[in-house]
């Protein structure tokens, strides 16, 4: 396994996914808008999961297993913000689960956080 291009998938895919986020987010696609903000830290965490295991990222949408997996040492604010994203990464495929829809200044505030993270992450390769 190419190490390096492994990371620069995942991180690549975190910025496009950040570039969706906020295209669904302006077109007031609130829910799908935050999906898109989990999923995008998800992959930056992953890049990090590739560089410290060297090996491919388990299959997991849980941001706090996946940031245990990782060389990451985030500030406990930050740790907060994931269990905050975590009620946004939907199973498209099952309509049961309806997380709520925080308000337009909270999902902003989500997308301007989830930003700043992912700034952060990819500070940190």
């Amino acid at each position: 396994m190419n190490i390096d291009k492994q990371i620069k998938y995942w991180i690549d895919s975190s910025v496009s996914d950040l570039e969706s986020a906020k295209i669904l987010l302006d077109n007031g696609k609130y829910l799908h808008g935050l999906f898109w903000c989990h999923l995008s830290i998800e992959k930056a965490i992953k890049a990090h999961v590739v560089k410290y295991t060297k090996e491919i990222p388990p299959r997991s949408h849980d941001l706090l297993y996946l940031l245990k997996k990782s060389d990451l040492q985030l500030p406990e604010q930050q740790i907060e913000f994931l269990g905050l994203l975590m009620p946004f990464q939907l199973e498209g495929r099952y309509p049961d689960y309806n997380p709520r829809i925080p308000s337009v200044e909270m999902v902003n505030s989500i997308f301007s956080q989830t930003k700043t993270l992912q700034e952060w992450i990819r500070k940190k390769l």
